[in-house]
């Protein structure tokens, strides 16, 4: 077939890209954990997290408690176990949902959660209170901070979070998509000052909101389901800044894509100079909606204040990690339009028709082309996989595909490789015995008339 936009350039070209930073598997695979906050306390990070105990196959949330995870280098972490129960909370019934911790000026430690309560309405939300960011956490006021009966709440009062500014006076947001909604806490951190309010400017608001500052700035973070950044019944992590704690909030854009899980639930953290992402997916073994895992990925900052798009790095701790995400690209050819960043940002496409992250092209080109990884030190690669583009505009399926590695002097054939596939719609892997090199290169066979491409190319140790 044709191809539609004009060509722009002829002539062969190496070209690279930047590499994402490369960030931690899911945080455990001991259990599921979801929906999490973050809090820093001297040189350790904590992350306080849902605790997924649906049984496979299951369709419904199953929560009944909530652990703390520390960590020191934002990369391991131990989990100290599940400090905050519904048990905590007499007047409590279900549903131990997205909670945050929050350090008061008093130098105690204080989780609000939200739970479906023994009285009248839906979801209520509760505040526990610790001396340590690890607990023990006692219920700190016998019954609901929010619930139904609080005038102007969301009739789903859940995803509390909690943000204390520079002048000491603290803020609670919470909502679901009935709308956000903000008040005031006294000093204490377990009673409200004045009217709950209905923030504007929020576009989308579906859940999880969170709120930051930063050089002066408000950040409100919060998951959005709209059309334009998500498909149907999953969500994105939109973002709006504001002058003022309660807004009007201005839009900015989406920071993080739709995950593998129908919720998205982003905590936004500075942590040892670093800007980190911390939000779930259903990633890890076994993982499912109701069965999610909280993982991590850095974000970093355009110089006028806007956050970058996090770049989703974790494979749910299966097949070795990907050494593509710390490889530097290059190819022989990519047409004008096209993108080599796509090859290794860590994307997943949902068919060879996806090119939302961007795709490498090679149009016009025909016969043999070839994308490359470059590593600063040497690395032992024993897998590929290739999702392949097709745009049925003059990229389709390639003929065949050949990996090489440079043994020092050359690029050769990598030994014992398996059939280099090349299915739609699937990330086909390639096997071969372990090579240890700098550099690996996949060679690309175009078919008669055709040119070629690829969304995703990983490499795995």
């Amino acid at each position: 077939m044709k191809r539609r936009w004009a060509l722009a350039a002829t002539v062969v070209l190496i070209l690279t890209s930047g590499s994402p930073a490369i960030a931690a598997a899911p945080i455990t695979t001991a259990i599921y954990t979801a929906d999490p906050s973050a809090l820093v306390v001297g040189d350790t990070l904590y992350l306080y997290t849902g605790h997924d105990e649906a049984p496979a196959g299951g369709g419904n949330f199953v929560m009944r408690d909530w652990h703390v995870f520390s960590s020191t280098d934002a990369t391991t972490f131990t989990d100290q176990g599940a400090r905050l129960s519904l048990a905590n909370f007499p007047w409590a019934g279900l549903d131990a949902w997205a909670g945050e911790v929050e350090r008061g000026a008093n130098g105690r430690y204080y989780w609000y959660v939200p739970v479906n309560g023994n009285g009248a309405g839906w979801m209520d939300i509760g505040v526990a209170v610790g001396d340590s960011p690890t607990g023990p956490f006692t219920d700190a006021r016998g019954g609901p901070l929010i619930s139904d009966s609080t005038p102007n709440s969301s009739p789903l009062n859940i995803d509390p979070t909690v943000f204390s500014d520079d002048d000491g006076q603290v803020y609670m947001y919470w909502g679901s998509y009935y709308g956000l909604r903000a008040v005031r806490l006294n000093a204490n951190m377990t009673q409200t000052v004045g009217s709950v309010v209905t923030p504007t400017g929020v576009s989308n608001f579906w859940e999880a909101p969170w709120m930051f500052k930063r050089n002066g700035t408000y950040y409100l973070a919060y998951a959005a389901n709209d059309s334009a950044c998500s498909a149907p019944g999953y969500a994105c992590i939109r973002y709006a800044t504001a002058g003022n704690p309660l807004g009007p909030w201005t839009h900015r854009g989406v920071v993080l894509d739709q995950v593998s899980s129908t919720t998205n639930h982003p905590a936004i953290i500075e942590f040892k100079g670093q800007w980190y992402m911390v939000y779930h997916n259903a990633a890890a073994p076994g993982g499912g909606n109701f069965r999610r895992s909280v993982t991590i990925d850095k974000l970093f900052w355009n110089a006028d204040g806007t956050m970058q798009k996090v770049v989703q790095t974790t494979g749910g701790g299966t097949g070795g990690s990907n050494l593509a995400l710390s490889a530097t690209a290059s190819t022989s050819y990519v047409s004008p339009w096209e993108t080599l960043g796509a090859i290794n940002d860590g994307f997943t496409p949902t068919s060879s028709a996806d090119h939302s992250h961007g795709a490498y092209g090679n149009w016009n080109h025909q016969g043999t082309e070839w994308i490359e990884y470059r590593w600063p030190t040497a690395q032992s690669v024993r897998r590929v996989t290739t999702y392949w583009f097709d745009d049925n505009q003059g990229i389709d399926l390639p003929a065949s595909c050949q990996v090489q590695y440079w043994n020092g002097t050359a690029y050769v054939n990598v030994p014992g490789q398996s059939a280099c596939g090349v299915a739609a719609n699937t990330a086909n892997s390639t096997t071969f015995t372990p090579v240890s090199t700098t550099r690996l290169r996949l060679n690309i066979t175009s078919r008669t008339g055709f040119s070629t491409g690829v969304l995703e190319w990983t490499a795995h140790s």
